[in-house]
């Protein structure tokens, strides 16, 4: 017996020597304890190996893979457990009643993250370790397509449910935001995406009739859109010969079928004047390669097959088992073939046909083996009709929002927009986050601080996005540092203490929240006893912070400040007060009274080259103007996107992280089709509460659409850091609840609900909130300033 066999006999021996006398101690009868202790044997028992077989004829293969392996003395021993499906031998596995099977990508996919299970041995074939092909999307050179350009033109695939012909494709296009599906119906999006299509086996009545119109059947016309070589646009070649006679505009193959035929490689007669060079790749960045370029122009990476077992199984074990069996099956010589299935009738039993050797798996991760391309696309596909809930429970906060979600209801209810919206009142957003949390509710629509505590305290991720912007698609703005070009005294972010400041209003995002927060997170501004005004105020030599005139706050915060024509209304929150909001922060650093300015990036531009007719920036020049960086350095005002203090971000849909994003965005996406435009037809707005007499009611006034979160799926990737940076500055000073400038004594958590108030997100038509604070029961004045 092997060293490792004792050793796990010796652990058994033990464990079962000493449980008499744990059954008497806790009292509980002993087969019970048996029972429960089964897992840890079942894991500890790899004296046997028991491999879950798919089929009838794969069962038999793994009947004669066993007799050999015992023959050949290899351990541990193998035996053969039927399944009859992938589906079931995974749940197998998982329940103990079975030990290892063999997946391909989707299915190892589902197996990792449904049953936990691992993939512990790889399969390689000729090409490379880990790797069977490369899934490609192919068009005609000079077509001017590109993967950004998909929507609306005629599509090739090998097949309904093919990887490299579907799989791929769909799930990339859905994860990548280009594809919304509601209900998860991804046919029926397929369909609404592509003008027309040839996918050979959508043919019965559950599949619109669109993804068969490009299709050719047989030779005589019959078998159209069959699964199977009669349909003659099926599988790589069909699909390939569908661009090639321009049925359709795009193919999805994988990357050798060009190349095979192509240049005379083949001698089908359709393909016999064909030449690789009039043919492209479309690359996910929205570039095209040649077809030779496959390795870094692609759509996904398919992974090989794997093995895969449950997490407690030692890998090493699969491995040393298989791999004394490839060692003397794999030869010309042998009586048995692990890796040939032709004496049965059938092609890739056990392992793929085209198997050249079985590899350990280092990483035994399933996200690892399959790569992130694979896996996005994979997450795409997730999105399931039959996982859907009736109804999506959105939860809001005030009698309006109330008021506007029964009217969305009833109006996606009206479009036959599913999964239907049922509205859930809370008193505060928080409680909306801990409902969601705890399944008494589902989605919630949050800003940049919201979203914060959602992510960090709660768990909640983003599933869309709000744009403010139809011209580039805009979903945040960049808070800046803005100074004037002086070549003579050019200080940096650095160099800010002793300087005068000008800021768009105690409170604001981009003027106080941000630029503060920062500075105290960098241990720049070192507030004592919570308080932050104090801090500034002895930072800077001299500010003009609006709204910050009040009796418990430093005088020197409003020094800056001019009021209105008349000398009055100084350092008030309105446009009474000249350098109050992004145009006065600006106009006081432009007239000299500061010497830097906290606004957003596009202030500028707003202000000068004849953009403001006003007097005071009739004649300023944005070239005279530039940028403070984080790193120290200064940068042109036109390179915003590499030097900001941070990036704002818009407003989200946050939901659990076990809810389908793809179906919360497809519904919204479909549901702005109706009502997304201030002036449809519909009835219902969605980004319009005027009709609720309230403002930014569930949405945004300012938005213009609903968008995918593409990449950015946690709390972290959707405020990024700087303004995560921002936001934790703003909460790192060890409040006391004793600051001498505050008229009560508050609770670390009351200041720090205020501070998290206090921090707008995306604004409203000017692009930056003012607090809304006055609905809440705290007064934030003593942090934030007043309400307006």
């Amino acid at each position: 017996m092997s060293p490792i066999f004792g050793e796990r006999n010796k652990m058994k021996g033990w464990l079962f020597g000493n449980l008499q006398l744990v059954s008497s101690v806790i009292k509980v009868p002993i087969y019970f304890i048996i029972f429960s202790f089964g897992v840890v044997f079942a894991a500890l028992s790899l004296e046997r190996v028991r491999w879950c077989t798919v089929s009838q004829q794969e069962h038999s293969k793994c009947n004669d893979m066993s007799k050999a392996f015992a023959r050949a003395g290899i351990l541990p021993r193998l035996e053969c457990t039927e399944g009859g499906s992938a589906a079931n031998c995974t749940q197998m596995i998982k329940d103990y009643l079975a030990d290892a099977v063999t997946l391909n990508g989707r299915l190892i996919y589902q197996a990792g993250k449904e049953h936990g299970l691992k993939p512990v041995v790889g399969e390689v074939y000729d090409q490379e370790i880990g790797t069977s092909y490369y899934a490609v999307a192919v068009v005609k050179k000079g077509s001017n397509i590109t993967i950004n350009s998909l929507k609306g033109i005629r599509s090739c695939h090998t097949g309904i449910n093919r990887t490299a012909g579907w799989d791929v494709p769909v799930g990339y296009l859905i994860d990548s935001g280009r594809i919304t599906a509601m209900g998860c119906d991804l046919p029926k999006a397929v369909s609404e995406y592509f003008n027309a299509s040839c996918v050979p086996g959508a043919n019965s009545a559950n599949y619109p009739a669109s993804l068969c119109q490009l299709c050719k059947g047989d030779l005589s016309g019959q078998k159209k859109c069959q699964g199977n070589s009669q349909e003659q646009y099926y599988d790589y070649s069909g699909a390939f010969r569908c661009l090639a006679e321009d049925a359709g505009a795009v193919a999805f193959v994988k990357h050798s079928t060009v190349p095979e035929h192509t240049d005379g490689r083949t001698l089908s007669s359709w393909a016999q004047n064909l030449r690789s060079q009039d043919f492209q790749l479309l690359c996910r960045n929205g570039s095209t390669a040649d077809v030779t370029e496959w390795r870094t122009c692609h759509l996904a990476r398919i992974p090989a097959r794997a093995v895969v077992v449950r997490p407690d199984t030692d890998g090493t074990v699969i491995f040393q088992l298989l791999n004394q069996g490839q060692q003397r099956f794999n030869d010309a010589g042998a009586k048995f073939q692990m890796f040939d299935s032709t004496a049965y009738g059938a092609q890739n039993l056990i392992f793929r046909d085209s198997t050249t050797e079985l590899i350990a798996i280092t990483s035994q991760n399933y996200q690892a083996w399959l790569g992130d391309e694979y896996l996005h696309a994979m997450e795409g596909l997730s999105c399931d009709p039959n996982t859907l809930p009736e109804s999506l429970n959105w939860c809001v906060i005030s009698t309006e929002e109330i008021w506007k979600c029964g009217e969305m209801a009833t109006s996606f209810r009206k479009k036959n927009l599913k999964p239907e919206i049922q509205c859930i009142s809370a008193k505060t957003k928080e409680e909306c986050m801990e409902l969601i949390q705890k399944k008494e509710s589902d989605v919630v629509a949050l800003g940049g601080a919201d979203i914060y505590t959602a992510g960090k305290t709660y768990g909640l991720v983003p599933a869309a996005g709000e744009s403010y912007s139809a011209d580039d698609n805009s979903n945040a703005y960049y808070a800046v540092a803005l100074v004037k070009r002086n070549p003579s005294n050019a200080f940096s972010i650095s160099d800010l203490k002793g300087k005068k400041s000008c800021h768009t209003g105690l409170g604001r995002t981009a003027g106080w929240n941000i630029p503060i927060g920062m500075l105290i997170k960098k241990g720049i501004i070192k507030p004592k006893d919570c308080n932050i005004p104090q801090a500034v105020s002895e930072f800077f030599s001299a500010s003009c912070v609006p709204s910050a005139n009040l009796d418990n706050y430093p005088s020197k915060l409003c020094q800056l400040c001019i009021g209105d024509d008349s000398g009055n209304n100084k350092c008030s929150a309105s446009s009474q007060e000249r350098y109050y909001s992004y145009s006065g922060a600006f106009r006081c650093l432009a007239q000299d009274s500061g010497d830097v300015a906290f606004v957003k990036h596009s202030t500028v531009f707003e202000n000068t080259d004849g953009k403001n007719t006003e007097s005071w920036a009739r004649n300023l020049k944005s070239s005279d103007f530039q940028l403070l960086c984080r790193n120290g350095a200064r940068a042109e005002v036109t390179q915003f996107a590499q030097c900001y203090l941070a990036r704002v971000p818009a407003q989200a849909i946050m939901v659990r992280p076990d809810t389908n994003i793809f179906a919360i965005y497809g519904l919204l996406d479909k549901a702005q089709e109706y009502f997304g435009n201030d002036s449809n037809g519909n009835g219902f707005k969605m980004f319009d509460s005027s009709t609720f007499h309230g403002k930014n009611l569930i949405f945004k006034d300012s938005a213009v659409e609903i968008v995918p979160v593409k990449e950015r799926r946690t709390y972290k990737e959707w405020l990024e850091s700087e303004y995560i940076e921002s936001l934790e500055g703003m909460q790192t000073p060890q409040c006391s609840g004793s600051a001498p400038a505050l008229e009560r004594s508050w609770t670390r958590g009351e200041v720090l609900r205020m501070l998290l108030q206090c921090m707008g997100s995306q604004g409203e038509k000017d692009g930056e909130s003012t607090l809304e604070l006055a609905q809440r029961s705290l007064p934030a004045e003593a942090l934030c300033g007043h309400p307006h």
